[in-house]
């Protein structure tokens, strides 16, 4: 019985890893780095609406319902078939959106190993009014928070903070840009102490 119980656990340990993993998604891409020939191979390519990634002399390899990793190693193994022992580099191509406060708004493409800066430098950089340290990532309609502040001292990248295929990155407005905001709370201040001294002179 307890053996049983052990293979349930490592059943649906597996079946959680295979979930969690990376996937991608029509519209999103590979990134192909061939760094030993001269063949015209490097470059990018996207996924098409079926699901299907046509790459230069090793044809098409379907994504549909495949991890990054297993997509990863079949273009490996086909491109290693014609090219023993390439230097070749496979990187994942998300397609995101960037919101809030940069420069401008938009979609873009990024790969797995580009740092939360580079990100948002597709954007066009960070507004005056932008507040970096509250930055988060909208995901199927919940908020995921991002801890900026450990992200920039690791340098992690989009793979290491978990960013995935559709993600929204959203960059809030600081609370002080707010002038009207700011003169309000200037205006309930002022209006306090005066009511504080005229209590006093009494």
């Amino acid at each position: 019985m307890k053996n049983y119980f052990s293979f349930l656990v490592l059943i649906l340990l597996i079946a959680g890893m295979e979930t969690d993993a990376q996937k991608l998604s029509p519209g999103d891409g590979v990134k192909i780095i061939f760094l030993d020939i001269t063949d015209q191979i490097s470059g990018d390519y996207s996924i098409q609406p079926d699901g299907n990634l046509q790459l230069p002399f090793i044809g098409i390899i379907s994504t549909s319902n495949k991890a990054f990793t297993v997509i990863k190693k079949e273009i490996y193994e086909k491109y290693d078939s014609l090219y023993k022992n390439p230097e070749l580099n496979v990187l994942a191509l998300y397609r995101i959106n960037i919101l809030g406060e940069v420069n401008s708004p938009g979609y873009y493409y990024t790969t797995e190993d580009q740092k939360l800066t580079g990100i948002l430098a597709l954007a066009g950089g960070l507004t005056s009014d932008a507040n970096l340290d509250n930055v988060y990532i909208i995901r199927n309609d919940r908020e995921v928070e991002l801890d900026v502040e450990t992200i920039m001292r690791e340098g992690d990248t989009a793979s290491d903070f978990g960013l995935q295929s559709g993600d929204q990155i959203y960059v809030p407005r600081s609370f002080w840009s707010d002038t009207g905001r700011f003169t309000w709370i200037f205006s309930a201040i002022t209006a306090v102490v005066a009511v504080a001294v005229i209590f006093l002179n009494n």
